[in-house]
């Protein structure tokens, strides 16, 4: 996560606010099988703050999946969400299965995927 920077305090709560803005937006069983497959430090990130009984947001511009993720990077010091998402998509589909990655950005804006 070059983009993001060397702070690792910064970049754990990057990652966080990426997982679990995407982590809303997908459907309740995909959600959870994607979670299952992450390490187990970084499962308890994605997990935390979950309602699963709520519906998927429906979120489909790209300027709207950034500002959600941008006002969960509020409380640090200036990170571009635009940046944060690739970043962590990049990382995502280095440490997973094609098909995996695959299911999940089809789950993204068109821009982002």
């Amino acid at each position: 996560m070059e983009v993001i920077g060397p702070d690792k305090q910064v970049a754990w709560h990057t990652l966080g606010a990426v997982l679990r803005t995407q982590r809303d937006r997908l459907p309740l069983g995909l959600a959870a099988h994607l979670g299952s497959q992450l390490p187990l430090i970084v499962r308890g990130l994605y997990y935390d703050q979950w309602e699963p009984e709520k519906k998927p947001d429906k979120t489909r511009s790209v300027d709207e999946f950034l500002g959600k993720i941008g006002e969960k990077l509020e409380n640090i010091r200036p990170v571009n969400a635009q940046d944060a998402s690739r970043e962590c998509s990049t990382a995502y589909r280095a440490n997973s299965t094609a098909v995996r990655a695959k299911k999940c950005v089809m789950r993204c804006p068109r821009r982002l995927g």
